[in-house]
């Protein structure tokens, strides 16, 4: 098994001020060469809007096939909590939000939904994926229903 520094994990941890500040932190993949589907759910992300400073909620479904990491939880929340005085659109906040992991994992395949509550009266769903799905992955629905007053 690889070797791995974690910085955070059964450490005090503060939530960065910013994404870029966050510390995303990967760990081997004990089931490496098998393909299976991990899911993280945030059904309570925030950010800020960029223009008026007000919060935006989201509820992000983050799908991906590991291959021979894994995205290390704590650090996982410590960065979705980074965006929290973060202003950003939707469309940034959720492409950075897998971008990064892809960037920090290198999973086989990842895709993320970021089902946004209405700004002016207009919820905005983003959605990403880093490539088309390995054969044979097994892709669950996200279970977000559309909008129709979240919650």
């Amino acid at each position: 098994m690889q070797e791995t520094h974690l910085t955070q994990l059964g450490q005090l941890a503060t939530t960065p001020e910013r994404p870029e500040d966050a510390v995303l932190e990967r760990v081997p993949n004990p089931q490496a060469g098998t393909l299976y589907l991990a899911r993280f759910t945030a059904p309570e992300f925030t950010s800020l809007c960029p223009v008026t400073g007000q919060p935006d909620f989201a509820h992000l479904v983050i799908d991906y096939a590991p291959g021979d990491w894994l995205i290390e939880s704590k650090s996982l929340k410590l960065f979705l909590a980074s965006f929290r005085n973060h202003g950003a659109f939707h469309e940034d906040c959720t492409v950075a939000v897998g971008k990064r992991i892809v960037e920090t994992a290198e999973p086989l395949w990842l895709r993320i939904g970021g089902y946004w509550y209405p700004r002016g009266g207009i919820p905005i769903d983003v959605f990403w994926q880093s490539g088309p799905p390995p054969e044979g992955l097994w892709l669950p629905d996200q279970g977000v229903a559309p909008y129709r007053g979240r919650g």
